[in-house]
């Protein structure tokens, strides 16, 4: 089982390096860049000229904030933060930026997350 898991992992991160060999962040459209666990998601910008992150966000913060008490879904909690990290990007002047799955598969709690920051106002 451990062989499987770490199989797993080596082809989520070659994936991965095939997706950032073409995309680069700014700091005028820094990269949105998405890392999933079993348990949390977390999501940050980066602006990759300067190697700093911008802005992050994740469902623990979000858990420990104003939306504590109520129960939802992983999948919904990624919606919720995609939306806080919109609102969190805008506050620091940032509308678009690139989008990086890190080597995800598009659906589910990373669908989510981006349609999130969509609806927030950012621009991909």
């Amino acid at each position: 089982m451990k062989n499987n898991n770490r199989i797993k992992r080596e082809k989520r991160e070659r994936r991965h390096k095939r997706v950032r060999a073409k995309i680069k962040g700014t700091a005028s459209r820094p990269r949105l860049s998405v890392f999933r666990s079993n348990k949390h998601l977390y999501l940050q910008l980066i602006d990759d000229e300067k190697g700093r992150t911008i802005v992050s966000t994740s469902d623990i913060a979000l858990k420990t904030g104003r939306k504590s008490k109520i129960k939802m879904t992983k999948t919904k909690l990624a919606f919720e933060i995609g939306k806080n990290l919109a609102e969190l990007a805008t506050k620091k002047k940032i509308k678009k930026v690139v989008f990086d799955r890190g080597g995800y598969a598009y659906h589910g709690r990373v669908k989510a997350a981006a349609e999130g920051a969509r609806e927030g106002g950012l621009i991909f």
